[in-house]
């Protein structure tokens, strides 16, 4: 399986900082690049547990006796830990998005350079697809996950289109899609407004967000005081999700102050937010639009 460069890989094992007889934590093993370099920098009684639920990660296991990789979604973190006997690590790693490996199998359905059935399941298990979402949504929920997750202006009008469609057929792959939608795509920003309708459904498909949350709020029950939080986000919806999160422990609204004023907070942020170097995006442009932030509990 051909797995591009792992982004951002220096800095976010750096903002791990690595201790060699550690418990570590990568929850999105893809290619294995970033937990190959975690493990490079562990020593013999260090341990690496890393997650993905797509099968095609599953060829890329690492053969060592410190590496476990568990086949399930990372939302389940603290259950699957708790399996293996580990309540407390050091540090955890996510990157997150979709994998170039997915965006370049054609049959995955995740890139809007092919015409594929409609997928987009990261799970290829999971019950619902994108042609679940497209072929069956109310035209409401359609509108909101437009709105929402694709930040589109034009979310009335798209869900509108494909409801009257499907009447008709149903929508089944990608070709017929940007057929229903074309009056919504102009020809100079076409790829942009794609993007941002396969970026929506594929968030509802994969219940992005609520993952995301969980896995936020999981990773401060388990990491130890000290332990490091590395996150790598790729669009808006996540990086604020993360950088709430970070800054005070809420996703919404702010911690109580005490009489004085004052409040706590979980995380101490590490330095700023880390983008990639000109450089690397020439080299992976995947990492475009990359941004890493990294925190540690107090």
């Amino acid at each position: 399986m051909e797995y591009h460069n792992p982004v951002l890989l220096k800095e976010t094992v750096d903002g791990l900082d690595i201790k060699p007889d550690g418990v570590y934590v990568d929850v999105t093993f893809g290619g294995g690049g970033h937990s190959r370099e975690i493990m490079r920098r562990l020593g013999p009684n260090g341990k690496l547990f890393a997650f993905d639920q797509d099968e095609d990660a599953l060829a890329n296991a690492i053969d060592d006796e410190r590496f476990a990789l568990i086949h399930e979604n990372f939302r389940f973190i603290k259950r699957f830990l708790r399996f293996h006997g580990v309540r407390e690590v050091d540090g955890i790693l996510g990157d997150f998005g979709v994998s170039s490996h997915q965006f370049d199998v054609a049959e995955r359905g995740f890139s809007t350079r092919f015409d594929a059935e409609l997928d987009m399941r990261m799970n290829q298990k999971s019950e619902v697809s994108a042609y679940h979402v497209v072929n069956e949504y109310e035209e409401a929920d359609l509108r909101r996950i437009f709105a929402e997750y694709g930040e589109l202006t034009t979310a009335k009008g798209l869900a509108n289109a494909i409801v009257t469609a499907r009447k008709e057929q149903p929508i089944r792959n990608s070709d017929q899609l940007k057929k229903v939608l074309s009056k919504f795509l102009p020809a100079h920003k076409s790829n942009k407004i794609l993007a941002q309708i396969y970026q929506a459904i594929r968030i509802e498909v994969n219940q992005e967000m609520d993952v995301l949350k969980e896995f936020l709020e999981q990773s401060l029950e388990i990491l130890k005081p000290g332990g490091r939080l590395s996150v790598i986000s790729y669009h808006s919806l996540e990086d604020r999700l993360v950088k709430r999160f970070m800054k005070n422990g809420m996703f919404d609204g702010e911690p109580e102050r005490d009489f004085f004023g004052r409040y706590e907070v979980p995380f101490k942020l590490i330095g700023k937010m880390i983008v990639p170097s000109e450089e690397e995006i020439k080299e992976n442009n995947r990492a475009r639009s990359a941004k890493l932030r990294i925190a540690e509990k107090r």
